[in-house]
């Protein structure tokens, strides 16, 4: 139902006290958002345009330039003066690591930073008030506006495609602009800013641009933006901001509060710890519960924080007060109801993050299953740190004390363990031991969970290694020349080690065929959470270069169509491996998780140069190729005989830009984890050129032969029935 004008109004009042606008010499060119009274956020290529640089310039603004900024909702004609902070400038970069500021080829979407934090020189006008935020949910319409912030320019949107380090939105109202970068994202459902718009896809001729007003044009079809969760990670310093305020169970907090801080003195102790936490300023001798429990409600992660502080103090001055239980466990159980959805401090939250970052060893999607077996629509996690995240959301289950989130730490630290990587799995169990007993789950408790799931893991490892990981639908594909019919068997590969054939197609059909019999086998015959198995085509290393992986089941009025290689991890594997090529591939497999990367492009044009760079120490198990077309066939064969694993290559282009994005792609990245990036990139292109003519992301193929590598019975050599 639409919302009448007055009501939208109402509705808007958050994002209208926090909208700025980002002036240029003589025009507006983008907006930003009032994240504290002094700091605002915006897109880094706004500040560029608004100081006539560069769109993707790195060099940092000197702190005696200054932006000329307005708040048009709350006074038009009070102009601001905004800097750069330092330590929160993050220019357009090409790669994902901060400390790599190369900037991004033109029109290359999506790169990574894009971001600016200015200081006001004076705190904002009255009557203006930080935005909230919370993390984007996919499917939501939310809306944006022009830099002048006028209702006449707002548009909505939905969201398509998230995936970092952008979501992108189909636009379903209003016209996409030059002048919309840096404005906030707009849920009004949720309350709150859900991310930053950044650039826009340029339907004409394929171009890709960002949304300053340097660049004139028509309007776009789709809009792209940087979410929330990307924002924090991209911005470490930024200090905590507002979240919507639910209202429900304040006053109980503050009762419990009372009980536990008792005395005056207290109070102002812990207020004035966990005012110097959020960057707020204290209260100091007038500071009562009311007070305490207001600055951390509404704050993200401020709840956390609050409790944190108040366990510190107990810890020091009434340390039988944790263990009575009564109002310590009260304040631990309203929590949740005041902070829904936050556990961690924002220290124990980037700790855990920088931990997980050296894990290797544990599927992100698998590992949320695992906890939350019945657990309906939950989202698909890209990392570790993204699958915890949506575990801190959930309560334990009746009946447990133990926290999701708590549970998906230790099953890490277990798996960790089991791969051999000690010193990780040491430092996972110490930061679960010291953040469980702040949730109020006894060390015993962790201890013994932790021991559970190690002996589970002990038994089920036959069953695991059998199985190969998520459940798999095996395509055994015969093309019959030039390749437009196949004939074809699918197997599924189980987590319980079942093995077996369960669909046969011996007269020729054409490729939609293929896709509709995938489906149907994802949706009878892969009984555990179908959404978690990973399609796998076998095919003769002659048809390795068919774009299976772009294959798809038209949409149409009855059916929502389906399209394997961006629903679904999607891989090519070689039915022509023999007993010699696998000695090769096992001999690989032992040094896999530390073997190097190796780029075969334009230089390595004889085959006998390309036998030699893949058999020089340390053995590459992972190669990509960016070579010439015609190359590409006998590339592909020689890396198969000798045993390499994971082979990444485009199908229609190569060149120098491209080997690196390529590279970049499969860099400090786990092996395991190389076939959800392919996904993603082939959803960004989707998301990014429908038509995917000009994506890198498009036509991307992967032979990917990991460990768990089981060929159907069909696959010639007498090992082909067993498990390497």
């Amino acid at each position: 139902m639409p919302v009448e004008p007055s009501s939208a109004a109402q509705a808007d009042g958050p994002l209208h006290r926090s909208f700025v606008s980002v002036r240029g010499a003589d025009e507006l060119v983008g907006a930003g958002v009032l994240i504290a009274p002094q700091l605002v956020l915006t897109c880094a290529h706004v500040v560029n345009s608004a100081l006539r640089r560069a769109r993707f310039d790195t060099d940092l603004p000197s702190r005696k330039q200054a932006l000329t900024l307005v708040l048009p909702h709350i006074d038009r004609e009070h102009r601001l003066a905004g800097r750069v902070v330092p330590q929160m400038w993050r220019p357009p970069r090409s790669r994902r690591e901060p400390g790599q500021p190369t900037p991004p080829p033109a029109g290359r979407l999506p790169y990574y930073g894009d971001l600016a934090v200015l200081e006001l020189d004076t705190d904002a006008p009255a009557g203006a008030e930080p935005a909230p935020f919370l993390p984007p949910r996919e499917g939501r319409e939310v809306m944006a506006q022009w830099a002048s912030g006028h209702v006449l320019t707002t548009l909505r949107a939905v969201t398509r495609v998230s995936a970092h380090p952008w979501i992108a939105l189909d636009v379903v109202g209003g016209a996409v602009t030059p002048g919309f970068s840096g404005s906030p994202l707009w849920d009004r459902g949720r309350q709150a800013v859900v991310g930053l718009v950044v650039a826009a896809h340029e339907a004409a001729d394929g171009a890709q641009l960002p949304m300053s007003v340097d660049q004139r044009g028509g309007p776009h079809p789709a809009m792209y933006a940087i979410g929330w969760s990307s924002i924090e990670t991209e911005l470490a310093d930024l200090p905590p901001v507002s979240v919507p305020v639910v209202g429900l169970g304040r006053q109980q907090l503050l009762a419990a509060l009372e009980e536990l801080l008792p005395s005056r003195q207290a109070v102002q102790d812990c207020e004035r710890t966990l005012a110097a936490r959020l960057g707020r300023k204290s209260a100091g001798l007038a500071a009562d519960v009311e007070e305490f429990a207001g600055l951390a409600i509404g704050v993200r992660r401020g709840v956390p924080e609050l409790l944190d502080v108040v366990h510190a103090y107990l810890a020091d001055r009434r340390p039988q007060a944790l263990t009575d239980g009564g109002a310590w466990q009260q304040a631990l159980r309203i929590a949740r109801v005041v902070g829904p959805r936050e556990r961690l401090t924002l220290k124990q939250r980037r700790a855990l993050n920088a931990q997980l970052a050296w894990c290797r060893a544990t599927d992100p999607v698998s590992l949320v299953r695992s906890v939350l077996p019945h657990a309906d629509r939950l989202p698909t996690p890209g990392d570790l740190a993204e699958a915890t995240d949506i575990l801190e959301g959930y309560d334990p289950q009746p009946g447990q004390i133990m926290p999701p989130l708590i549970q998906g730490v230790v099953r890490i630290g277990v798996q960790e363990r089991a791969a051999g990587r000690e010193m990780e799995a040491d430092d996972l169990d110490s930061w679960t031991l010291r953040a469980a007993l702040r949730l109020g789950v006894a060390s015993e408790a962790v201890i013994q969970h932790r021991a559970d799931i190690s002996t589970a893991c002990t038994t089920t490892a036959p069953v695991a290694e059998q199985g190969g990981g998520p459940p798999k639908v095996q395509v055994e594909l015969l093309p019959v020349a030039p390749g437009h019919l196949f004939t074809y068997q699918i197997w599924v590969c189980g987590r319980d080690g079942r093995h077996e054939v369960v669909l046969t197609q011996d007269t020729d059909v054409p490729s939609e065929q293929v896709v509709r019999d995938i489906r149907h086998v994802l949706r009878t015959a892969v009984q555990e959470h179908p959404e978690t198995a990973v399609v796998e085509f076998f095919l003769a290393p002659a048809w390795l270069r068919l774009d299976v992986d772009a294959w798809e089941l038209p949409a149409s009025v009855d059916d929502s169509g389906f399209h394997p290689g961006i629903e679904r991890r999607l891989v090519l594997r070689s039915s022509e491996r023999t007993p010699e090529t696998h000695a090769g591939w096992r001999r690989r497999a032992l040094g896999l998780s530390n073997s190097p990367r190796v780029l075969l492009d334009e230089s390595y044009v004889q085959p006998k140069v390309v036998r030699a760079r893949l058999e020089l120490p340390p053995e590459p198990g992972i190669v990509v190729l960016c070579c010439d077309l015609e190359q590409q066939g006998q590339m592909l064969r020689q890396c198969i005989q000798a045993g390499v694993h994971t082979v990444l290559w485009h199908r229609e282009r190569h060149g120098r830009e491209l080997a690196e994005y390529l590279m970049a792609l499969v860099d400090a990245i786990d092996h395991n984890q190389i076939p959800e990036a392919v996904r993603l990139e082939r959803i960004k292109a989707m998301a990014a050129d429908p038509d995917r003519l000009t994506h890198d992301g498009s036509q991307l193929s992967l032979l990917h032969d990991g460990p768990d590598h089981r060929p159907p019975p069909l696959a010639p050599g007498p090992w082909a029935l067993s498990t390497p």
